[in-house]
């Protein structure tokens, strides 16, 4: 019998005095936010989103990954915010990478490589890195709320990814940690 893994990706995570820092700096400005606001303990930035995959390859695509060249350790910061996919039909409002976002397209091309070479489709996308904080149902013109929330001090020492398993079905979903890889 195959045995599934479960709904995967691979991500940088925050750490607990990360989320907090951001969590008090955004403060105010987050809850005003519109939209469904993503739980800080949830937050991440998704390198590459697999869905369900096999136990085989799920070890297949963790090998890959590891194997190939990806950056080495770096330093992280946060612009101001920005929209999906765009500001006046937002589906999701989004805290964009000021210092940084050379490693992870570095990564998230690691990703996409070790993930065609497992057999799952390539991206139809270009990658680009965000923290996601609150999602829009239905769409509207976010324009007035990108200038309100500062670009956040914090930096963000990245020395490794994550692959998260995640599961849905509760009042909000939950992120797993699976396996990490060091640059």
């Amino acid at each position: 019998m195959v045995e599934s893994v479960g709904r995967v990706f691979v991500a940088v995570g925050l750490s607990d005095d990360n989320r907090h820092a951001l969590a008090a700096y955004l403060g105010e400005e987050l809850e005003a936010l519109p939209g469904r606001p993503v739980s800080p303990s949830n937050w991440h930035l998704t390198i590459r989103y697999m869905g369900d995959m096999e136990e085989l390859a799920y070890d297949r695509f963790l090998n890959a990954l590891d194997e190939l060249e990806k950056p080495v350790p770096f330093r992280m910061s946060f612009s101001g915010l920005g929209a999906f996919p765009k500001p006046t039909k937002a589906t999701v409002l989004w805290l964009g990478i000021a210092r940084g976002e050379d490693e992870l397209v570095a990564l998230g091309g690691a990703a996409e490589m070790a993930a065609v070479e497992v057999g799952l489709p390539a991206e139809d996308r270009p990658f680009q890195p965000h923290l996601t904080l609150t999602r829009i149902q239905p769409p509207r013109n976010v324009w007035r709320w990108l200038a309100d929330v500062p670009e956040p001090p914090i930096k963000i020492e990245v020395t490794e990814v994550g692959l998260y398993r995640s599961h849905l079905g509760g009042p909000t979903p939950v992120y797993e940690l699976l396996d990490t890889i060091d640059l």
